[in-house]
């Protein structure tokens, strides 16, 4: 087991915290909003906050970070206290439970073996996913995931059994007969089911290409969102500077956007 207390610092820093939390949810002097809050409204904060998280990291902005991982941070104490007041568990079992979690996962640290790596750990999680088990392999998948991710996720899973394709040329094949078939059902003017249907294979398709391909398709497109924005702010200069703030000429938004291109391919260089 760790030896090493939480500084007296970081003690006080998390008791202080906790306090804060049980003051808001006070029956009687808390604050209105935080006491009628539930698991299922607070949910949706805590992924924003995650992913709030995720991009200070992605901009290297370090204040920032400080700051998004103590509302991440909070979002924990909040479901936390919740539980607490249920009489489920409380902060401390959280805290304790990880703590257990990852001794047990690290048996070359904690332990008495000498080496470690990613098959032996996944061992471990699928030894303790068997002992919790509520039945298919799949289960446990949650379904809040972004859908690209748990995409990956539920693929990996079913690879496990050997239902995967042995490389990439044939997934690639196959998103190729997953277009062709989005384009036949386009063609045929079919319903917004339909097409979104079709829709849906093309992008599991394209998660399982990012799997084989060992990319996270959440920071991959991530990425090209950021490109894009660049991009597209860089259209929007140009247009300010030539006075044509507002033009819809698509020729002319079309060179921009290759000179935007091309701008980057140089700063690259």
């Amino acid at each position: 087991m760790p030896t090493d207390p939480p500084s007296p610092d970081a003690a006080a820093a998390l008791d202080q915290l906790l306090r804060l939390m049980a003051r808001l949810r006070d029956p009687e002097a808390g604050c209105p909003w935080d006491r009628e809050q539930s698991f299922a409204t607070i949910a949706p904060y805590t992924i924003e906050e995650a992913y709030e998280v995720a991009d200070a990291i992605a901009r290297g902005d370090l204040s920032d970070l400080r700051e998004e991982l103590g509302d991440l941070l909070f979002q924990v104490v909040f479901h936390a206290r919740m539980a607490e007041e249920a009489g489920a568990f409380a902060f401390a079992d959280v805290a304790r439970a990880i703590t257990a979690k990852m001794v047990a996962r690290h048996p070359h640290v904690f332990g008495d073996e000498t080496a470690h790596d990613a098959a032996r750990w996944e061992e471990m999680k699928a030894a303790e996913r068997a002992a919790k088990a509520k039945g298919g392999l799949l289960d446990d998948v949650p379904l809040a995931l972004p859908a690209l991710l748990r995409a990956v996720k539920l693929q990996k899973r079913a690879a496990r059994i050997g239902f995967d394709w042995p490389d990439l040329v044939p997934v690639l094949d196959k998103l190729e007969e997953e277009i062709r078939e989005l384009k036949a059902e386009i063609a045929a003017r079919s319903p917004l089911a339909r097409l979104e249907d079709e829709l849906g294979d093309v992008l599991f398709v394209v998660a399982n290409i990012a799997r084989h391909l060992g990319v996270d398709p959440e920071s991959a497109l991530r990425s090209t969102n950021a490109k894009f924005e660049r991009r597209f702010r860089h259209i929007e200069a140009r247009l300010a500077e030539q006075g044509l703030a507002g033009r819809q000429d698509l020729d002319l938004l079309d060179a921009l956007w290759d000179e935007a291109k091309a701008l980057e391919r140089k700063a690259a260089e």
